[in-house]
């Protein structure tokens, strides 16, 4: 809506615009599913993003002599990716003698525990639990 204030009584003017859709315009528009809510295609973007380690769980892995191949992240991320679809938040990942904690949200390895640890491990504020094999 555009108020002419040029006179001295005002008017609203409603301009009608018609944009001419351009062929790249129609197929961008065809290739966007207009089902999809933007919560949805958050999801979608944030699902395709790599797992995310943490400097604590990063200083833990090395200190740790903890190894992790590409195929390992992979596991991982998909782990995530499951977890997720269950509503979770926060899960501890058992891949193996490895316990990884996960912030689902983010996508993050907050730390990590190995078996060699022969310290009582107790891990709170998850809301679900991976074994990975």
């Amino acid at each position: 809506m555009v108020v002419d204030k040029t006179n001295a009584g005002f008017r609203t003017v409603n301009p009608t615009v018609k944009a001419k859709a351009t062929p790249a315009a129609q197929r961008v528009k065809a290739d966007q599913p207009e089902s999809l809510s933007f919560h949805q295609l958050l999801d979608r973007v944030q699902s395709k993003q790599e797992v995310v380690f943490s400097a604590h769980a990063r200083e833990r892995i090395e200190s740790r002599k903890i190894e992790l191949g590409q195929e390992d992240l992979l596991r991982i991320g998909e782990a995530i990716d499951k977890v997720k679809a269950k509503g979770a938040k926060s899960s501890l990942l058992m891949f193996g003698e490895v316990a990884l904690l996960a912030s689902i949200t983010n996508r993050t390895i907050i730390t990590a525990v190995d078996g060699a640890d022969d310290r009582e491990q107790i891990f709170t504020g998850i809301d679900s639990a991976v074994i990975l094999r």
